[in-house]
């Protein structure tokens, strides 16, 4: 499980929105630590607010952590980066043995678009579950 501390600063039904007040989840200089707190200074230096379930309840101002599933963000990045690359070459390869170069491109287009229709499920599967959604831990 990871967790990070943020102050709720508005409410939306079953949701709140959270500023965080680290850009990751602050095990930076411990062992095994990504950095990417270190990371997140360097690029982002307005506050960063996220749409999170609120389970308890909580109001606006209170001082919330703000937890995930071990490996959902490995998950979700592999599955919104990798799919659409892997869309994009297997499209390509098939295109290309079938028909030429503008089976290839045809392939490439057919691939990213099938790649897109699953982002799309797999978005509104995950919005449904919530397993794998960030919310309020108590």
């Amino acid at each position: 499980m990871i967790e990070a501390r943020g102050t709720i600063t508005a409410l939306d039904g079953k949701y709140a929105i959270v500023r965080m007040d680290e850009a990751g989840c602050g095990r930076c200089h411990e062992e095994g630590g990504c950095g990417g707190n270190n990371i997140g200074k360097m690029f982002c230096h307005a506050p960063q607010t996220f749409r999170v379930l609120n389970p308890g309840d909580s109001t606006v101002g209170e001082r919330v952590n703000v937890a995930i599933a071990e490996g959902a963000v490995r998950r979700s990045a592999a599955l919104a980066y990798g799919l659409p690359l892997l869309a994009l070459f297997v499209g390509t390869l098939s295109g290309s043995a079938l028909a030429g170069e503008a089976g290839a491109i045809v392939g490439a287009i057919v691939g990213l678009l099938g790649s897109w229709l699953t982002l799309r499920i797999a978005h509104v599967r995950c919005d449904r579950d919530n397993g794998s959604l960030p919310y309020i831990r108590y």
